[in-house]
């Protein structure tokens, strides 16, 4: 199992913005790291972040964690990960999600409505243009019609959807290359994602070998309590929005801080091993330590599981 580093909110918090995640990302390049990903929230754009990011530090893969789709095209997305991949040298992995109702349609003013269909034809498009540079397609909410104009020499970025559902991983197995998890426990993981992911992937005769992102806050600590307090007030919008709450639910927590890694080197290496054993092929740590100690240890742990 890989680890890499879920990270990002310095660009968009600390007045230094990409000159400090060029820093971190450097951190963990030189840290033996296997990957940086960056979340798409409400601050910096995380592809045109990456780019720049990318052009500086090199070796480690770039990820998003996640690109929702609705207010991005799948023509306009398909364009912006390959200038990525160009500027980068081919080190990224595109993360796309639905993102949740609330933030469709309250903030963004899209419907929601049907949204595995929704991303049936956003990978129908996106995957045509990616891999043909290509594409001719009308369908119920989505359509497209014309080309990508970027070399054939620049190769598809994996594509990684955020499923968590049966028939998003279903559509998954049938279309991506993988997914990416969040507040989902290793039991979860081990019984319901990695199983029906499996399944997909073989009726539709394709190969098994799709990738399990499976992120995780993680904080090593001499006060777990204090750890898991921090995690629930940092996490507590997880723990509302419905489709991380039935993850929670599937694996029997109450919420995002029972499913935090916190304790001491021994306990959080225990879990992290957990998630190996689920099938997960790729770790990501968000960590949350509070303190210049808890950080420290924290990273110290991470590169020792490398």
């Amino acid at each position: 199992m890989r680890i890499g580093i879920f990270g990002g909110l310095e660009a968009g918090e600390h007045p230094g913005g990409l000159d400090v995640l060029t820093k971190h990302v450097a951190d963990a390049n030189d840290q033996g790291f296997a990957s940086y990903w960056l979340p798409q929230v409400f601050g910096i754009d995380a592809l045109t972040a990456l780019a720049v990011v990318g052009h500086e530090v090199p070796g480690i893969e770039l990820g998003t964690s996640v690109i929702p789709t609705y207010p991005r095209h799948p023509m306009m997305l398909a364009s912006q990960a390959l200038t990525v991949q160009s500027a980068i040298g081919q080190r990224l992995a595109l993360g796309i999600g639905l993102s949740h109702q609330f933030v469709i349609e309250q903030m963004f003013g899209y419907s929601f409505d049907k949204p595995v269909r929704h991303m049936r034809e956003y990978l129908t498009i996106l995957r045509a243009l990616l891999y043909d540079r290509a594409v001719q397609f009308k369908g119920e909410a989505l359509s497209a019609n014309g080309p990508v104009a970027i070399s054939p020499e620049i190769r598809a970025p994996e594509v990684l959807v955020a499923a968590l559902g049966t028939q998003m991983l279903n559509l998954t197995g049938r279309m991506a290359d993988g997914t990416i998890t969040w507040m989902t426990g290793p039991a979860t993981l081990a019984e319901h994602t990695v199983p029906t992911l499996k399944s997909a992937t073989a009726e539709a005769g394709r190969p098994e070998a799709f990738r399990v992102v499976a992120g995780f806050p993680v904080c090593v600590t001499d006060d777990p309590d204090g750890a898991r307090e921090r995690a629930a007030t940092i996490f507590a919008v997880y723990g509302q929005l419905p489709s991380y709450r039935a993850m929670l639910d599937r694996e029997g927590l109450a919420g995002p801080a029972d499913i935090a890694m916190v304790g001491d080197e021994k306990a959080v290496q225990s879990a992290i091993e957990h998630v190996a054993e689920s099938g997960a092929t790729d770790f990501l740590a968000a960590e949350f330590g509070a303190t210049d100690a808890e950080i420290s240890r924290t990273r110290e742990l991470l590169r020792n599981l490398l």
